[in-house]
């Protein structure tokens, strides 16, 4: 089994197994001895042991459902006594082997195990408790475990550190160090004698568990400085909480640079956006990861999404909310209607000098005519999307400006309308919610809201019509393969005749 797992390990490395196939969070099972005195089970969360002249110290203690297993397969490797536990975080995952042990002591009359933690595990331990409910849900969404019952009784730490912590057990020595990244309460655990680093779950054989979208906050820049702060420890074996051992300095070395490098890179471009004045839907759909980080076969995502990441990038620095005025205060999803609404649309090359043009009010040249909005979103817009789609037209916000960017009209009371404008120099794509307008302003937005380049017929695939009333260029969109004639007609006839 040992040649098995280091063997393995070796393929995934290289890449001729996939990390698809072989996942990190799957219990492979087995015992390695990794180096003299060092043993390591990949289990669901894995439990590296390490030998001493006073009983075992584990990093790690696996889940509830595999403690057992685990303590078994440590078992055929070592009879000692468990001196010393230390947890790498406080996920289920990692902290219910405990108890397996503990009853082994009191069987055979050994002393108890010292549970060792950061201190701010306990803590966590204390938030699972209160919302046991909560993850109970999320967690059998995430894993399929219609069964799962999320705990709520934990081991607590018999003693806690802040930063570091110097461990002497039966001859042998650690050092602990706290670290930030996939949560506050990481401890990474390092023998020096054996270069032998474990790292928790700061390196999973996946892109970085940063992002997941149903946990609390994690520090993806804190992260990359952990990793490279490891660096410096030159270990030779990197024993992590899911996937398989890293052996030989230089692919140690590796894993963590290209881990530090694809978390620095998310981080930063996410920030740049946010300091340019872009919303969270500008950095989601801009940010990516250095492709040849992406591609390394132990940075797929194959657990979480960089994606996700820069929601937890923006989550840290920003706050919750994405910017989007309709996100701030949003009908409940549940209201849900079928509307004919005013509509207009305006392009990017809205000018002062361009003569203002209508596109849609209620039964009124609409294009549209049915639009549904769910919440303050809409979610069927036949032509708008397109428009949308290709940063020609946007929603307007609340007491932005009605018209071309030299009126200084404004809506004072949201509730009802959507409108699209996009004053010269604001961003495309921005969406947000209703809005009532008054009648002044709401001869303003007929006048004022919508400007399509005089001839252009292929914004859509579709004929744009152009026709003058009383000097004011009134404009249809139609689905025909040519463009025809419209009547000039006043106003009034064509909202009467366009029912």
């Amino acid at each position: 089994m040992s040649q098995d797992v280091l063997t393995l390990a070796d393929r995934l490395w290289r890449g001729e197994v996939s990390t698809t196939t072989m996942h990190p969070v799957d219990h492979i099972g087995g015992f390695v001895e990794i180096t003299d005195g060092v043993g390591f089970t990949p289990s669901f969360a894995n439990v590296s042991a390490f030998a001493t002249d006073d009983g075992l110290v584990l990093v790690d203690t696996g889940s509830l459902p595999l403690a057992p297993v685990v303590h078994g397969d440590i078992r055929g490797w070592s009879e000692a006594r468990l001196n010393t536990a230390i947890y790498s975080h406080g996920h289920i995952d990692h902290v219910f082997g405990v108890p397996v042990w503990e009853e082994e002591s009191r069987a055979q009359g050994w002393k108890a195990p010292e549970v060792i933690a950061h201190h701010a595990l306990p803590a966590r331990f204390d938030r699972y408790i209160f919302t046991a409910g909560y993850n109970t849900i999320i967690n059998r969404r995430q894993f399929g475990f219609a069964d799962l019952n999320w705990p709520t009784t934990y081991r607590y730490p018999d003693r806690t550190y802040h930063d570091t912590l110097d461990l002497s057990v039966g001859g042998v020595n650690f050092s602990l160090r706290h670290e930030k990244g996939e949560t506050d309460d990481h401890t990474i655990t390092w023998q020096p004698d054996t270069k032998v680093l474990c790292c928790g779950d700061l390196f999973i054989w996946a892109s970085p568990n940063a992002g997941n979208p149903q946990k609390v906050q994690r520090y993806p820049r804190e992260w990359a400085d952990a990793l490279r702060r490891m660096l410096a420890l030159e270990a030779e074996f990197l024993l992590p909480g899911h996937g398989l051992p890293v052996v030989g300095a230089d692919r140690v070395r590796q894993a963590l640079t290209d881990t530090a490098d694809l978390l620095t890179s998310l981080v930063d471009q996410t920030l740049a956006v946010m300091n340019a004045g872009g919303r969270l839907d500008d950095a989601i759909h801009s940010v990516s990861p250095p492709p040849e980080l992406e591609a390394r076969p132990y940075l797929r995502p194959v657990y979480d999404e960089p994606e996700f990441i820069v929601h937890t990038v923006w989550r840290q620095y920003g706050g919750w909310w994405d910017g989007n005025p309709a996100t701030l205060k949003p009908a409940p999803e549940r209201a849900q209607r079928s509307i004919r609404t005013r509509v207009g649309i305006a392009t990017d090359d809205h000018l002062a000098r361009d003569d203002p043009a209508v596109l849609g009010e209620d039964h009124v040249l609409d294009p549209a005519p049915s639009l549904v909005v769910e919440g303050d979103a809409l979610i069927q817009r036949p032509v708008l999307e397109a428009l949308l789609q290709r940063g020609r037209a946007r929603v307007l916000g609340r007491d932005e400006v009605v018209g071309h960017h030299h009126h200084p009209g404004r809506i004072k009371h949201p509730a009802s309308a959507h409108l699209l404008h996009l004053p010269k120099g604001d961003r495309t794509g921005d969406v947000v919610g209703h809005h009532r307008v008054d009648p002044h302003h709401d001869d303003v937005a007929r006048r004022h809201m919508v400007h399509l380049r005089v001839g252009e017929e292929d914004l859509l695939g579709q004929c744009v019509w152009h026709v003058r009333v009383g000097g004011q260029l009134l404009v249809s969109v139609t689905g025909r393969d040519r463009c025809g004639s419209l009547p000039l007609t006043p106003p009034s006839r064509w909202r009467s005749s366009a029912r």
